[in-house]
């Protein structure tokens, strides 16, 4: 059985597709930098070779590291991915999830929406928060930013801090 909870606060530290999380491997892992590789990253224009390197940090809320290294002490098979689950299986088990909730209107896909606007949250840059989701424009990641002119003043009191 999929760790439901665990694949949900990773979908949010690192703003990932539930089948980019499916797909990752131990072996595009390192360590020593805290970087994951996701293989043929999901892009309109290129379909593969799309490779990115993301860093596993905790700018979100949760820790993408240390949810790996919860996943490295439960690993108990030959199957090289992280989450060795199939991605349709975990979306089933999302969906019902929210049914046993009464939560209505959740998608997956909500998950990466609330990770990239708490990378912006964060104080971010467009630029780096593109190296973590993958987008390759401002047009396409603005749709999943929903920054209040507000949080300004906080972002500036922290940077004089």
């Amino acid at each position: 059985m999929a760790p439901l909870s665990q694949i949900i606060r990773f979908a949010v530290a690192t703003a990932m597709r539930q089948e980019e999380i499916c797909k990752v491997r131990w072996s595009d892992l390192e360590s020593r930098t805290r970087m994951l590789l996701i293989r043929d990253r999901k892009d309109p224009r290129n379909k593969n070779g799309n490779n990115q390197r993301i860093p596993l940090f905790a700018a979100t809320g949760y820790d993408a590291w240390a949810i790996v290294e919860e996943q490295r002490a439960k690993r108990s098979n030959d199957d090289d991915r992280i989450f060795p689950f199939n991605h349709r299986s975990v979306g089933t088990a999302f969906r019902r999830g929210c049914t046993d909730l009464s939560i209505h209107d959740l998608h997956f896909h909500d998950l990466r929406h609330e990770g990239t606007s708490r990378l912006f949250e964060a104080g971010f840059t467009i630029e780096q928060v593109a190296l973590v989701t993958g987008h390759k424009d401002w047009k396409m990641l603005k749709r999943y930013t929903h920054l209040k002119p507000e949080a300004l003043h906080a972002l500036l009191a922290a940077r004089a801090a």
